[in-house]
């Protein structure tokens, strides 16, 4: 990969990871993922951010520092934002390239490079408001962003190019290929980096949305020129375009978000689909847009976007083996984990001999303080009857959606 000019002292170095395999072992990223690292040059050099042994990505670190003539071992620091292992992986390798450059991070961050890659000494703790001279006139400042997204993160900012490194925050899944800016991205590839990063932050960031609010507002006096975080787009003709983008992500934690219906669904011989379909039918009715997902066919990544951006939510699930249709319960156990709060929902769903999802489903969203439509069940096949009470539980949910200031 080619490094990428932000300033006359400070580039881009990324890597573009194709891979089957789940990000945190956990998300699907069919369209890959950028790791991002920097290089910011004064009189000495600092490294910021790393990558793990993830597709080569090393060796495209390798090839993007060889472009501007510079190796691993001509880094005098490594600066750690944040210690998971998809940015500092290759952390042991590294120190046998470079033993003498000294790595840089919180106390906490500190803590992990000990028990993550048994490295004890060239440690270097900072905290909030400590700064790094490299010499020339450059000076890089610390900011402790806790909980953004793990305890120990830290953001790096160069007040004379106005870069912030922000690592996990301000980031997106998608791979990038041989460009990084947002001014050189279509209209078209802006929308598509729009979806990946609110699926990004619905399944990275959301549990922690309180400290995306909060590391808002204290980097809020900075004067920042380019967010550069560590997946995804690198910000410098529109940083404020990101950084709202984050915020009104973590807004809809505790406030209505999208006027807006996240349909969710299994069925296991389509008796609960037909009373979903009337359910549709009312929502249509009012004009609210809606997504639809049903699962298991759909991995809970996607699902877990749309009902983060939604202010509404339907459920619908049969009944299996007097509980919830398992697949449902494990979206649920997502939401509950990511802090799905706050919407209003309505349940649906058909039993065959015995109901019983109900008290499970009941059980399950106690604390997520969702606001429910009474819930409609039926036996087996719904009845003309139960087809118009379920269009109008659709009517009805549209109607509270609609109204949401």
């Amino acid at each position: 990969m080619k490094t990428h000019l932000i300033s006359d002292s400070v580039y881009c170095l990324h890597a573009d990871v194709h891979t089957d395999e789940l990000f945190e072992g956990i998300w699907p990223i069919p369209d890959g993922v950028s790791l991002n690292s920097y290089i910011v040059r004064g009189e000495k050099i600092a490294l910021i951010d790393l990558v793990r042994d993830w597709i080569g990505a090393p060796q495209q670190l390798k090839d993007a520092l060889s472009s501007v003539n510079l190796a691993f071992s001509d880094i005098d620091y490594l600066i750690l934002n944040h210690l998971e292992p998809d940015h500092t992986g290759w952390l042991a390798e590294f120190r046998k390239l470079n033993p003498k450059a000294e790595i840089i991070a919180t106390a906490k961050g500190i803590n992990l490079v000990k028990s993550f890659y048994k490295i004890e000494t060239g440690l270097r703790i900072v905290k909030d408001g400590d700064t790094l001279d490299l010499g020339g006139g450059k000076v890089l400042t610390f900011f402790e962003t806790p909980n953004l997204h793990w305890p120990e993160t830290m953001v790096t900012w160069d007040a004379e190019s106005g870069s912030l490194f922000s690592c996990d925050a301000f980031g997106s899944f998608g791979a990038l290929g041989d460009r990084v800016f947002d001014d050189e991205f279509n209209e078209a590839e802006h929308a598509f980096f729009e979806k990946e990063t609110l699926r990004y932050y619905a399944n990275i960031v959301s549990s922690f949305s309180t400290f995306v609010e909060r590391a808002i507002t204290k980097l809020g006096g900075l004067d920042i020129k380019c967010v550069c975080p560590s997946h995804g787009i690198v910000w410098r003709k529109n940083p404020k375009e990101i950084i709202d983008r984050y915020a009104r992500y973590a807004s809809w934690a505790k406030g209505p978000a999208e006027k807006e219906i996240a349909i969710v669904w299994g069925s296991m011989y389509g008796m609960t689909k037909l009373g979903l379909d009337a359910v549709i039918r009312g929502i249509e009715q009012e004009g609210v847009p809606y997504s639809i997902h049903r699962v298991p066919d759909e991995n809970v990544s996607w699902v877990l976007a749309d009902a983060w951006k939604s202010s509404g939510i339907v459920l619908a699930m049969p009944t299996y083996e007097y509980a919830m249709f398992p697949p449902m319960a494990y979206a649920l156990d997502i939401f509950r984990r990511k802090h799905v709060f706050g919407k209003k929902v309505l349940r649906i769903g058909s039993w065959g001999w015995v109901g019983g999802a109900k008290k499970e489903c009941d059980a399950a969203l106690e604390g997520l303080k969702w606001e429910p439509v009474e819930c409609y069940e039926w036996a087996g096949a719904p009845t003309a009857e139960d087809l118009a009470a379920l269009e109008a539980k659709g009517r009805e949910l549209a109607k509270l959606i609609s109204k949401e200031q």
